[in-house]
C-alpha cells in the first residue's frame, strides 16, 4: 500500500532488517554461541545475556565492546582472561560483520536515489560493532549521514534520532520519507517527527528478529527497497 505525497527530499533508512536481509533466531543463537565459546561461558547463558543487555548495549551505556563483554561476563559469575575476553570480542565482530552485508538490491537503490539529487540517511538502533566497523563498511560512502543509536545515547522511538538525523541531512523531517522494518516503534516515532513512514515488509520480513517491532503497523508498507523509487 503505497500512500500518495508531496515529493521528499531526503530517505531515512533503518539499518538491520532493512537495508541489509532479516536476521533469524537461529543465526543470532549461533553467532552468540561464538563468542560463548570464546569466554568459556554457557551458549544460552551467554545469549540471555545479550539479549537482556540489549537496552544498554544500543545506548552506549556498557562502553566498548571489551568493557561490554567485561561487564556481561562478570553478570554471570565469570572473570575471563584477557586473551579469552580479546577472542570473544573477535569472534563476536566477526559474526556481526556478517550481518552488515547489504540486500542485493540496496546498492542500485541508493545509487538512483542520489541520481535523483535525493539525500540518504541511516538512523540505526545498534550497538558498538557497527559504529566501530561503519568506515569500513561499502554503505559509508553510499549516505549523506548516520544517527546511531549507541553513539547517541537513546534508541528509537526517541524523537531527538529522528531530528538529529534530518538535522544532518539538512533537510526537514516533513521533507524525509522513513523505510524500516518496525523494530524499536522506529515508525510511530519517524511519524510522530513528522516523517512519513513506511514499513519495509519484504518476504523475510516474518522471520526478521528484532525488538519491540511493530507487528500491528497501520500504516502504509513497502514489500521491497525496489518499491521506494516509486515514491520520489
Amino acid at each position: 500500500m503505497l500512500a500518495p505525497q508531496g515529493t521528499p527530499s531526503a530517505v531515512v533508512f533503518d539499518f538491520y532488517g532493512t537495508l541489509t536481509p532479516s536476521t533469524p533466531d537461529e543465526v543470532w543463537e549461533e553467532h552468540a554461541a561464538r563468542s560463548a565459546d570464546a569466554i568459556g561461558i554457557d551458549p544460552d547463558a551467554w545469549r540471555a545475556a545479550l539479549d537482556r543487555s540489549f537496552p544498554d548495549r544500543a545506548a552506549g551505556r556498557l562502553g566498548d565492546l571489551p568493557a561490554t563483554f567485561r561487564i556481561l561476563a562478570l553478570r554471570l559469575g565469570v572473570v575471563p582472561p584477557e586473551e579469552d575476553l580479546l577472542a570473544a570480542c573477535a569472534a563476536r565482530l566477526a559474526a556481526q560483520r556478517e550481518l552488515f552485508v547489504l540486500r542485493p538490491e540496496a546498492g542500485a537503490v541508493l545509487a538512483e536515489l542520489r541520481r535523483r539529487g535525493l539525500r540518504i540517511g541511516v538512523l540505526s538502533d545498534c550497538t558498538v560493532e557497527l559504529a566501530e566497523s561503519w568506515a569500513e563498511l561499502p554503505l559509508a560512502g553510499m549516505v549523506d549521514a548516520r544517527v546511531l543509536s549507541c553513539e547517541e545515547g537513546r534508541r528509537k522511538p526517541d524523537p531527538e534520532l529522528f531530528r538529529l538525523i534530518a538535522e544532518r541531512l539538512g533537510v526537514k523531517p516533513e521533507d524525509c520519507l522513513y523505510v524500516g522494518d518496525g523494530g524499536g516503534q522506529e515508525l510511530t516515532g519517524a511519524g510522530g517527527a513528522g516523517m512519513r513512514a513506511y514499513l519495509l515488509r519484504a518476504a523475510d520480513w516474518a522471520e526478521n528478529h528484532a525488538h519491540a517491532r511493530e507487528d500491528d503497523w497501520a500504516g502504509p508498507e513497502l514489500g521491497s527497497l525496489d518499491d521506494v523509487l516509486s515514491l520520489v
